[in-house]
């Protein structure tokens, strides 16, 4: 099979770090990413497993980490190596089905009990099992050499970890299910925030900083099942204010003035760096220390900040996090989510009805072959500057490339 594979090398680690503020397409040249051919990966001697052919397979924020040397080694012994990139993924299965992939690789596909009955595999309070089982250690499908990524003609994929693609859902809308299950994943973690102020009888403001995939998708979230929101939303670009706009955001404004406009919308005062007061949640979708520090700024008091973009090392003053109570989460991936009515829903359940119903396929802004694997990574740094959102790498044959573009 023809794939792209991550291989162990501090010397290319540390060259793709070097190299890539001034050049993605150089951290991509020179860095651990590789073209190869090899044996597809082999399947367990368990039930439950599947040859999965991808379709398209997105390049997500984690993976550009890995390919530009910046990854945290806090992942180095979540992970096994050389491993094949790539988690968002639709597919054809080898029974027939047109799927996506629920990439965390949870207690079912390593033959371990499930922590709850009828537990999603990003489920459970200990990480123990993401080492364990028959698989090498993997947070997730593109992490673990077992079971290969989505940057590859094929891969092995547990049938839990498998939903299947209704048939009016294209292609372009399932390789936005992941991303979407990823971003009300987040939307959900600011509910208690939420609720606290409705039970005040306040209009809840909720902002989120960023609106890249992830920042986009968190504003769908909130818009679709958080009630009663106020979503102020501060993003970069032209192309990505007008898509938070349509996506539901009550307020939006550069990235620069986002403190200003929810200092309006909350009616307090400012304290030196800090509002007085504030939005009752904030989603940080950027994940940088200045981002970060920006939203405790500006969230209010006994707030919440959820962290969707991934910090890694970051050096923060947290004086106002403790003189505020402010809670500060994290929201990695998805799984069985109590919702604000009370019921409880698998979020890739909610994330298929939300990429159809939003109309997530117009965020799917270039696609690229494998063999330009260079130029698709270059594209996808800099996907904000050039007007983009998502970049996927298509693995369908020429024919039906060619049929989709003319449609």
């Amino acid at each position: 099979m023809k794939a792209l594979k991550i291989t162990r090398s501090n010397a290319k680690f540390a060259v793709a770090r070097l190299v890539s503020p001034i050049s993605a397409l150089g951290a991509a040249k020179f860095g651990p990413l590789s073209l190869v051919n090899e044996s597809a990966p082999e399947l367990p001697d368990a039930d439950g497993w599947h040859r999965i052919t991808p379709r398209l397979t997105g390049i997500c924020g984690s993976d550009l980490s890995l390919v530009e040397g910046h990854a945290s080694t806090y992942f180095d012994d979540w992970v096994s190596f050389p491993f094949v990139p790539g988690h968002e993924v639709v597919a054809d299965c080898d029974d027939g089905r047109r799927v996506v992939l629920e990439p965390v690789l949870g207690h079912a596909c390593r033959g371990l009990p499930l922590p709850f009955e009828g537990a999603a595999p990003g489920d459970g309070d200990d990480y123990a099992h993401l080492v364990g089982g028959h698989l090498e250690p993997g947070i997730q499908t593109g992490f673990c050499h077992s079971t290969g990524g989505g940057w590859a003609s094929e891969l092995i994929a547990h049938e839990s970890q498998l939903h299947s693609v209704p048939d009016a859902m294209s292609d372009e809308q399932a390789v936005l299910v992941e991303p979407a299950a990823g971003g009300i994943h987040a939307a959900l973690a600011t509910w208690p925030a939420v609720q606290i102020a409705l039970q005040r009888g306040e209009t809840p403001i909720v902002a989120v900083l960023g609106a890249g995939t992830m920042g986009l998708c968190a504003i769908a979230g909130l818009r679709r099942y958080v009630p009663g929101v106020r979503i102020i939303v501060g993003a970069r670009y032209p192309h990505q204010q007008a898509l938070a706009r349509s996506l539901g955001a009550d307020v939006v404004v550069p990235s620069a003035e986002l403190a200003r406009a929810v200092r309006r919308e909350s009616g307090c005062h400012v304290v030196g760096d800090y509002l007085s007061g504030g939005c009752h949640a904030t989603i940080d979708a950027v994940g940088s220390a200045d981002s970060i520090m920006d939203c405790l700024k500006f969230t209010r008091p006994r707030g919440r900040v959820v962290l969707l973009g991934m910090p890694a090392i970051v050096s923060l003053d947290l004086t106002g996090l403790w003189h505020r109570e402010t809670a500060l989460v994290g929201a990695y991936t998805y799984g069985t989510e109590s919702m604000p009515d009370g019921t409880r829903k698998h979020t890739f359940d909610l994330a298929i009805e939300t990429a159809a119903e939003c109309q997530l396929e117009r965020l799917v802004s270039a696609s690229y072959r494998l063999d330009d694997y260079k130029d698709a990574i270059a594209h996808a740094a800099a996907s904000g500057r050039r007007g983009a959102v998502k970049i996927v790498f298509d693995l369908r044959s020429t024919s039906e490339r060619t049929k989709k573009e003319t449609n």
